[in-house]
C-alpha cells in the first residue's frame, strides 16, 4: 500500500480518538491522537520509522493507561448511604 493510504487510515483514527476524547473528557485519547500523528510523520517522510514507531509506541503505551485510570475513577463504588446510631 503506498504511504497515502497510510496517512488517509492514521489521519481517520486521528479523528475517531479526537471524538473519543471529547465524548469521554479522558485526555488518554489525546495521547492516541499524538501517536497516529508520530506514525504520519514517518509516512510523510518526517522522520524515520524507527523512531516514529518508538514514540508512537510508547504514547499508546501512556494512552492506555491513562484510558485505564478513567474507566477505573469513573466505576469506582460509590459510597453507601450513611448509617444512623438508633441510639441517638
Amino acid at each position: 500500500m503506498p504511504h497515502s493510504a497510510f496517512i488517509v487510515i492514521h489521519s481517520t483514527l486521528m479523528v475517531i480518538g479526537f471524538w473519543l476524547s471529547r465524548k469521554t473528557r479522558n485526555d488518554g485519547f489525546l495521547l492516541f491522537v499524538l501517536a497516529e500523528l508520530s506514525y504520519i510523520t514517518y509516512h510523510a517522510g518526517v522522520t524515520h520509522f524507527l523512531f516514529a514507531h518508538i514514540v508512537a509506541e510508547v504514547l499508546d503505551a501512556l494512552a492506555l493507561v491513562t484510558i485505564a485510570l478513567g474507566l477505573r475513577q469513573k466505576t469506582a463504588p460509590a459510597p453507601g448511604p450513611a448509617v444512623r446510631n438508633p441510639g441517638m
